[in-house]
Parts: structure tokens; sequence; C-alpha cells
């Protein structure tokens, strides 16, 4: 090549000087690992490997021609190590890349399946980057992030763009999706980026710390949507140790209504806590089947699935009889608001005859601490299933006031909370349902708001609030602000990388239509009758309520079951609402 003619070696020294050459870049070539490659699974960022390679082999094999020269007296053209860095860049890079296009044709053609972008050029965002190439599913096509520094740089061979530029890569690249990838991200920037690019039709969806992904805790097919609850505007509330395991630790626990959304969740807690036995009562038999099936043999737990419901004061009874259990959470209600609207017998005699046959048997049987499950909708009531919840109330803490008098030493209490974000019949399951659908969602007013929490954090209060009881307590948690029921909708459209059709924007996906305030609905929730009477806790973040017991509800009680079971309901609502009419005057009084 460098004669532009072919000239076969003619001597030894030119056969030697040729054969140093693989000689000397064999031991390079595998010290940088080009023998161990597999070509099916070879990146195109290997080509750089190759070129480090060829180009300390070409330096090696010029300073063994160099010495040459000096001891035997010839010379080599200066452009023949030239000639021969390119021949061997380009015979080892590409018969590579070659036979992995014509040995496995599709294998490169994967990450041209779906265009993103990864929000986040930091450490994170590059090892996130590396693993998705490496799984070969996505076309990584920019990098966003906050830094300016960063802008129109490359990290990890991707150009990093602003966040404004998202409408751009949508429109030019394709971009449908985006990844946060930042590990100290918080949940207010998290809102506000979800804002900010979630209006673009682009999916959004966030990853594991990379820590996780790292220790094998994760892999990067566990890249998951962004749960609503990291929306909230709140920080979720730090359990305390102690707490925990003073309430189960050793001890007999007993969950009625163990297979709905509160009760499962609560019983997944308990195992992990090493009690000694934990009873599932729950009426639902495939309910049942499932959290028994999960729950088994884990943590050497021995988990006892009894099936009955809890109007069934004989079985409830026989349960508490057969296995003693020193702790029980009452969890089993009827709590869809509509729903019970339209069943008000039913909902009475589930939540508050269901209710009082649990109470006696746990007051009976001597259990030590009784944690009843509550709603904020009983502050107040202006349906069925929140009057249902206060006569609950009532109903626990007249019992304990009995424990008290009596020098029993049990304790029994009401855990109040908000909505929980998940639930069975809870509002995020309907709004996804619709999204998924293609909308529209429904809301009853654009101005109502609600508490919310998630279904593991209202477990962990419930069990720290038994173990911070003193009897005849209600405890709730500090729930921070109400959430805007339409912020939520919005929020859940953009989170699934779709728009809010409106008046301004009438080229969007989903619709949110106003069907107006069902029957019983209210506006607003309250969390306490009187905040004057609130009191701390030892738990940063769980309040107490001791002084809205006021009134005995005996005689009521007999006359609100004897119109359940002449299935008169209008009697039976007014007595029911009645008692909360009294109880209100008197605390307003």
């Amino acid at each position: 090549m460098r004669y532009g003619q072919w000239t076969p070696p003619t001597n030894l020294f030119d056969f030697l000087l040729i054969l140093s050459a693989p000689l000397v870049a064999i031991p390079i070539f595998v010290r940088l690992g080009l023998y161990r490659a597999v070509i099916r699974y070879l990146p195109e960022r290997a080509l750089w490997t190759t070129i480090q390679a060829t180009t300390l082999a070409t330096l090696c094999w010029v300073l063994v021609i160099f010495l040459s020269q000096i001891s035997l007296k010839f010379v080599v053209p200066r452009s023949v190590p030239i000639l021969y860095w390119a021949l061997a860049t380009i015979a080892i890079g590409g018969s590579r890349f070659i036979a992995k296009k014509l040995l496995w044709p599709n294998s490169g053609n994967r990450q041209q399946n779906k265009p993103i972008a990864i929000y986040g050029a930091g450490e994170a965002g590059a090892q996130l980057a590396n693993a998705l190439r490496r799984q070969g599913t996505h076309r990584i096509v920019a990098f966003l992030d906050d830094s300016r520094t960063l802008h129109g740089r490359d990290v990890a061979s991707i150009r990093v763009f602003p966040p404004s530029a998202v409408p751009m890569l949508a429109e030019q690249y394709g971009v449908e999706e985006v990844i946060l990838s930042i590990p100290t991200l918080t949940a207010a920037r998290r809102r506000e980026i979800v804002t900010a690019i979630g209006g673009h039709g682009v999916k959004i969806r966030t990853v594991p710390p990379v820590t996780d992904l790292v220790d094998g805790r994760y892999l990067v097919s566990q890249i998951r949507e962004i749960d609503i609850d990291e929306l909230l505007g709140r920080s979720s509330v730090p359990p305390v140790p102690e707490l925990l395991r003073s309430m189960i630790e050793g001890k007999a626990i007993m969950v009625t209504g163990a297979g709905g959304s509160i009760g499962s969740e609560l019983c997944r807690l308990i195992v992990k806590l090493a009690p000694k036995s934990l009873i599932l009562f729950e009426a639902n038999e495939f309910a049942l089947y499932k959290i028994e099936r999960e729950l088994s043999g884990k943590d050497a737990t021995n988990v006892i699935p009894v099936l009955g419901s809890i109007v069934d004061r004989q079985r409830v009874d026989i349960c508490m009889g057969q296995h003693a259990p020193d702790v029980v959470f009452h969890a089993a209600a009827h709590k869809h608001v509509p729903l019970i609207e339209a069943n008000a017998l039913e909902g009475i005699r589930n939540n508050v005859m269901g209710t009082r046959i649990v109470v006696d048997a746990a007051y009976a049987h001597g259990v030590s601490t009784f944690v009843l499950i509550s709603s904020d909708k009983a502050v107040r009531p202006t349906n069925v299933m929140g009057a249902t919840k206060r006569w609950a109330e009532l109903i626990v803490a007249q019992k304990a006031l009995e424990a008290a008098s009596a020098g029993t030493g049990q304790r029994l209490t009401a855990v109040r909370f908000g909505n929980v974000l998940g639930s069975n019949g809870s509002v995020v399951p309907l709004f996804k349902e619709q999204i998924a659908k293609g909308g529209p969602v429904t809301l009853t007013d654009p101005t109502m708001t609600r508490y919310f929490m998630s279904i593991h954090e209202a477990s962990e209060l419930i069990v720290q609030a038994g173990a911070l009881s003193h009897g005849g307590d209600i405890f709730l948690l500090d729930m921070g602000s109400p959430v805007l029921i339409r912020d939520l909708a919005e929020n859940m459209i953009q989170l699934a990388g779709l728009t809010v059709r409106s008046a301004d924007h009438p080229d969007g996906d989903i619709d949110i239509v106003v069907t107006g305030k069902r029957p019983g609905e209210k506006m607003f929730e309250e969390l306490f009758y009187d905040d004057a009477s609130v009191e701390t806790t030892d738990h940063p973040k769980i309040r107490r309520s001791p002084k809205e017991n006021t009134i005995s509800i005996t005689r009521p009680y007999a006359e609100l079951m004897a119109w359940v079971e002449a299935q008169d309901e209008a009697k039976a609502r007014d007595c029911l609402f009645k008692v909360i009419a009294v109880e209100e005057t008197k605390i307003s009084a």
C-alpha cells in the first residue's frame, strides 16, 4: 500500500517484522478484553475499546521497529504504522460488528423499540442509561437535567437537554416516555416535574435507587409507574420501631376483615413483627384464601384462617375463646358511601351491630388491646357510612369506660384517618380505570377536597396507636393539607402520559366531567370535632382526642337494632342520626 504495488517479503527479516505485529498486539488485545466480549451482545461503544487496543498495539510495534532500525540499520517508511493502525482498527472492529449483524440481525433493532429520555444526567442517570442499553429494549434519545452547565454536553454519549426541550424531543424524536432517575428527588420537586413535563403527552416513570439496583434488590425491568401518593405533598410518617414491637412481638393477634385492603396490609405488617399467632377473621372466602396463602410460612408465623362474619355472635365468640387473642384489630366494615346510602340497614347491621359483637367478645375473653379502624367521615357525618362509624367509636368508648370501672386493665381505642390510596372502593382505582378506557374522568365536584394516606402508612398508624392507647381515646395521623380531587385527577392523567382536554386545550386526550354530588357526600372532611382538645403523643405525627366521648348509647342501640330487625329503614336512619345530633349538641355546648 505504501508503494502502490504488491511487493511480497523477500527475506527472513521481513517475515519476522510482519510477525512481530501480532506478537505485540495479541497480548494487548487479551489484556483489554477484546477476546472476552460476547459478539451477540457487543455494544457500539466497544468500538472505542478496539481503537484504544489497536492504538496501543501500534505504538508498541513502532517501538519494536525503532529498536530494530537502530540495531539492524534498515528503514521502515513512516506511513506504514499509520496504515497498519487503520487496517487493524477496521479489520478487528469491523469483523466483530459485521459478524453481529450477519448472525444476529435483530439484536440491534431492539433498541429502536421505544425512544425515551432520562431525567437526571448525574451518576444515577448514567448508570440507568448503561443498564437500559444492556437490556436493549429502549432507545435513549436524550438526558434532561436542571443544571445549565450540562446543557449541550454529552453524558454517556447522550446529549443533555433542558426540561423545556420535552415538546421538541417528543415531536422530532418521538420520545414517548421520561424516566426519573434522581435519587434525592423530594416529593415537592417530583410534583413540579410531573406538572411541568406531564402535559406534553409523554409518560412519566421512575426507578428504584441505584444502590438497590447495584445490590441486586431490583431489576431494570422494575422501572415502575410513579405512585400517586408520591405526589400528595406530604411526607410519610416514619414508624417508631419500639411501638410496633410492643404491640405485636410474641402475642396472639386477631384481625377482622383480614382479606380487605386495609386488613390485608395490616396482616402483612404484623407477620414481619414476630407475633405468636395471627388469626385471620374474614367473611369473604376468596379474600381469606388469598391472604392466608400469601402469609402462610412467612417468618414462621402461625397463621390461622377463620371464615366467618362479625354479625355472627356465636362464631366470633367461639373464635376468640378458641384462639385467645391478646390484641384485636377490627377492620371489618362496609365503607363505600353511595352503596351504604342505598343499603342503609345492611350498613347499620354490619358496622354498628358487628362492632358491638366484636367489642363484647373481646371484653369477655380478656383481650388486652382492642383497636377499631374508623374514618374521618365519622366527624359530623352527613351519610350513613359516617354515622355508623361514629356509632362504632361510641360503642368502643363505652366499653372502654366499663373496662376502666372494672379495673380489668384492658385498652379499647379507635384510630381515625382519611382516605387510603388504592384501597377497595377508593377514587384512585376508579380514576385509573376511567383513564385506561380513554375517559372521561368523573368528578362529583371540582372543589371537593379529601385527606389521603398510603395503605402501608395506615397499617403502621393502627399498630402504633394501639401501643399509645390509654383506653377510650381516638387517634389520628397528622395528614398534612387536604388534596383537591381535581388536582388528583389531573396528576393521574399526566402520569399516564396523557393530557387533559379543556376549553384552553381542546386537543387534549382525557375529559374531566363534573357529575354532581352524590347522596350523603361531603365537600370536605374534618379530622376532629374540637381541635382545641387535641393532645400530642410520643409519636411526632400521631395525635389524640380523648374528649369526644359524651353520651351513653345503651338504650339508643337497642332502639336502633329494633328498627333494623323490623326492616324499617326510615326509622333506623332517624334513630342513627338523632343520637349523632344529640352528641354534637353536647360537644358544642
